[in-house]
């Protein structure tokens, strides 16, 4: 019989679905609540009847608009199936000996630096889980690789815009690739403010990530993008992953959902709406809560919830496996109020 590695991640209903015969109430995965976007939807169902022929191993169209909305040239996007294979995919065409990264943050950014055999150094985030500029201290000719997101996952908490300029300055100076992950900027209160989208024609070292899977509610579509102005590594980048790594379904969802302004804007008008409830609700529970600007918050909990939490038939997401946490720490993701609310009342019964 096979047995599966597994990686710890968020969003794993299949097994609470194998386990308990019941779909749960899942706030491990920081996904959009409402749903998949309709036009995506009938987009998907449209390129069904196309599915005999082979997707464009190229994604022409969609990366035309990527770029159109993210104001680059085509030949500065690569669209690959989902934010974390292009992770690997960077990591891969780096190759780097050395990487900085921050603890705690993703997994997958250690996980696939760890696949080729690259050292590790982690900065530790200040008692806040806040990047200050001592990061800039740790950049020098002998990092050839920092990964970092904007804003963190799993705190939640923003790298101010100036600081990260700096730290993208810094590795222009050093040679060294920045790989920044914005898949959660969208859900900051100016976006535009945090992105670094700006800074790519000036700084070749600088290599963006974005993804549809949590602004659009595509998880399972899988699907995201490289931004970068050097051309000869986004094409490292392509080769080392397999041709028609992006479906025809998935590119189909991508043009639709970049048409779904109104739909973006009610998922980030719901986070911003609840996120603060929900917070609040948090802390009046005793638990300590980090204060995230994303679409999570992170807390802790000296009592054990996971357990008691599958009992009802919710999710959290498990904080032990994040380099600087502990068991104690665990991850919300911000969703409907109703949802929320049915949170709060089971961590009410398991608190006491």
């Amino acid at each position: 019989m096979l047995t599966m590695g597994k990686r710890t991640h968020g969003g794993d209903w299949a097994a609470y679905l194998t386990e308990y015969g019941r779909e749960p109430l899942d706030f491990s995965a920081n996904i959009s609540p409402l749903g998949v976007p309709e036009e995506v939807r009938r987009a998907i169902g449209e390129a069904a009847a196309r599915a005999d022929r082979y997707p464009d191993p190229d994604s022409r169209a969609l990366r035309a608009a990527i770029a159109a909305r993210e104001g680059v040239s085509a030949e500065q996007v690569l669209c690959g199936s989902g934010a974390a294979e292009l992770i690997w995919r960077a990591v891969r065409a780096a190759h780097p000996g050395r990487a900085l990264v921050t603890a705690p943050c993703f997994g997958e950014y250690e996980a696939a630096l760890e696949a080729v055999g690259c050292g590790i150094v982690r900065h530790p985030l200040d008692g806040n889980f806040r990047l200050n500029a001592e990061f800039l201290e740790e950049i020098d000719n002998n990092i050839e690789i920092v990964i970092l997101c904007q804003p963190n996952n799993p705190s939640g908490v923003s790298i101010e815009p100036a600081l990260l300029r700096r730290i993208a300055a810094r590795c222009a100076e050093t040679r060294t690739r920045l790989v920044l992950d914005e898949c959660f900027v969208g859900f900051l209160d100016e976006p535009e403010r945090y992105s670094l989208v700006p800074e790519l024609a000036m700084n070749p070292r600088l290599t963006i990530l974005k993804a549809f899977t949590k602004l659009c509610g595509m998880a399972g579509v899988r699907l995201g993008c490289a931004l970068s102005a050097d051309a000869a590594f986004l094409d490292a980048m392509r080769r080392e992953g397999p041709p028609w790594s992006v479906s025809s379904l998935a590119q189909a969802a991508g043009l639709a959902a970049l048409r779904e302004t109104a739909y973006t804007e009610r998922v980030r008008a719901l986070v911003r709406r609840e996120r603060p409830w929900l917070r609040e609700q948090l802390c009046a529970l005793g638990l300590t809560v980090v204060p995230g600007e994303a679409n999570f918050l992170l807390f802790r909990s000296e009592t054990p919830l996971d357990a008691p939490l599958r009992e009802r038939g919710i999710l959290l997401r498990g904080c032990a496996d994040f380099a600087g946490l502990d068991g104690a720490w665990h991850r919300a993701a911000v969703r409907t109020h109703e949802e929320n609310e049915r949170l709060i009342a089971a961590l009410r019964e398991v608190l006491g």
